[in-house]
Protein backbone atom coordinates (compact mmCIF):
# COMPACT_ATOMS: atom_id res chain seq x y z
CA UNK A 1 0.00 0.00 0.00
CA UNK A 2 1.37 3.44 -0.40
CA UNK A 3 -0.07 7.01 0.79
CA UNK A 4 -0.39 9.05 -2.46
CA UNK A 5 -0.15 13.29 -1.07
CA UNK A 6 -1.21 15.30 -4.13
CA UNK A 7 -0.63 19.24 -4.15
CA UNK A 8 -3.01 20.33 -6.56
CA UNK A 9 -4.43 23.89 -7.91
CA UNK A 10 -7.75 24.54 -6.20
CA UNK A 11 -9.57 24.57 -10.01
CA UNK A 12 -8.49 21.19 -10.57
CA UNK A 13 -10.25 19.53 -7.69
CA UNK A 14 -13.70 18.39 -10.00
CA UNK A 15 -11.83 17.27 -13.00
CA UNK A 16 -9.20 15.19 -10.34
CA UNK A 17 -11.99 13.71 -8.88
CA UNK A 18 -14.33 12.90 -11.70
CA UNK A 19 -11.04 11.44 -13.33
CA UNK A 20 -10.03 9.05 -9.96
CA UNK A 21 -13.30 7.83 -10.19
CA UNK A 22 -12.94 6.65 -14.11
CA UNK A 23 -10.33 4.48 -12.53
CA UNK A 24 -11.79 3.60 -9.84
CA UNK A 25 -10.05 5.52 -7.27
CA UNK A 26 -12.82 6.21 -4.47
CA UNK A 27 -11.50 6.59 -1.32
CA UNK A 28 -9.63 10.05 -0.45
CA UNK A 29 -9.31 13.10 1.86
CA UNK A 30 -9.52 16.87 0.50
CA UNK A 31 -7.54 19.14 2.60
CA UNK A 32 -7.20 22.99 1.86
CA UNK A 33 -3.67 24.55 1.92
CA UNK A 34 -1.28 27.31 1.76
CA UNK A 35 2.38 27.73 0.35
CA UNK A 36 4.50 28.39 -2.49
CA UNK A 37 7.43 26.16 -4.07
CA UNK A 38 9.40 26.79 -7.03
CA UNK A 39 6.84 29.70 -8.11
CA UNK A 40 7.49 31.23 -5.04
CA UNK A 41 4.18 32.80 -4.73
CA UNK A 42 2.90 36.05 -6.66
CA UNK A 43 5.55 38.97 -6.24
CA UNK A 44 5.69 42.80 -7.71
CA UNK A 45 7.89 45.51 -7.37
CA UNK A 46 6.59 47.79 -4.66
CA UNK A 47 8.84 50.75 -3.95
CA UNK A 48 11.85 49.74 -5.96
CA UNK A 49 12.06 46.56 -3.84
CA UNK A 50 10.11 42.79 -3.92
CA UNK A 51 7.91 42.15 -0.99
CA UNK A 52 8.37 38.47 0.45
CA UNK A 53 6.12 35.75 -1.37
CA UNK A 54 2.86 35.08 -0.59
CA UNK A 55 1.34 31.85 0.33
CA UNK A 56 -0.70 30.90 -2.42
CA UNK A 57 -4.00 28.58 -2.05
CA UNK A 58 -3.37 24.86 -2.70
CA UNK A 59 -5.28 21.75 -2.40
CA UNK A 60 -4.08 18.52 -0.93
CA UNK A 61 -5.27 15.23 -1.61
CA UNK A 62 -4.40 12.09 0.47
CA UNK A 63 -5.37 8.91 -0.98
CA UNK A 64 -4.46 5.50 -0.22
CA UNK A 65 -3.72 3.13 -3.16
CA UNK A 66 -2.53 -0.72 -3.17
CA UNK A 67 0.16 -1.24 -5.34
CA UNK A 68 -1.52 -2.54 -8.67
CA UNK A 69 -3.15 0.89 -8.40
CA UNK A 70 -0.36 3.25 -7.90
CA UNK A 71 0.84 3.83 -11.66
CA UNK A 72 -2.40 4.58 -13.06
CA UNK A 73 -3.18 6.71 -10.13
CA UNK A 74 0.02 8.64 -10.79
CA UNK A 75 -0.53 8.66 -14.39
CA UNK A 76 -4.20 10.66 -13.66
CA UNK A 77 -3.27 13.00 -11.46
CA UNK A 78 -0.50 14.08 -13.75
CA UNK A 79 -2.42 14.37 -16.40
CA UNK A 80 -5.32 15.82 -15.30
CA UNK A 81 -4.01 18.55 -12.75
CA UNK A 82 -1.39 19.67 -15.17
CA UNK A 83 -2.26 22.82 -16.78
CA UNK A 84 -1.71 23.27 -20.74
CA UNK A 85 -0.19 20.70 -22.65
CA UNK A 86 3.69 21.36 -21.13
CA UNK A 87 2.14 22.14 -17.55
CA UNK A 88 3.64 25.52 -15.80
CA UNK A 89 5.35 26.07 -12.56
CA UNK A 90 2.44 25.86 -9.70
CA UNK A 91 0.89 22.81 -11.07
CA UNK A 92 1.77 21.55 -7.97
CA UNK A 93 3.59 18.20 -6.84
CA UNK A 94 2.82 14.49 -5.66
CA UNK A 95 4.76 12.34 -2.85
CA UNK A 96 4.37 8.57 -2.69
CA UNK A 97 5.19 7.23 1.04
CA UNK A 98 4.82 3.85 2.28
CA UNK A 99 2.05 3.13 3.69
CA UNK A 100 2.35 0.37 6.80
CA UNK A 101 -0.84 -0.22 7.56
CA UNK A 102 -5.03 0.92 7.28
CA UNK A 103 -7.87 0.19 9.62
CA UNK A 104 -11.27 0.56 8.57
CA UNK A 105 -12.96 1.40 12.22
CA UNK A 106 -16.22 0.44 11.16
CA UNK A 107 -15.67 -3.44 10.94
CA UNK A 108 -12.35 -3.27 11.97
CA UNK A 109 -10.93 -4.87 8.51
CA UNK A 110 -6.99 -4.16 7.79
CA UNK A 111 -4.25 -4.00 5.17
CA UNK A 112 -4.79 -3.87 1.46
CA UNK A 113 -8.30 -5.15 2.00
CA UNK A 114 -8.94 -2.18 4.02
CA UNK A 115 -8.31 0.01 1.20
Amino acid sequence: MKLIIAVIQPPKLDAVREALEKIEVFRMTVCDGQGFSRQRGRTEMYRGHEPRPELLRKIILEIVVNDDFLERTIETLCRVARTGPEGTVGDGSIFVVPEDDMIMISDGSRGPGAV
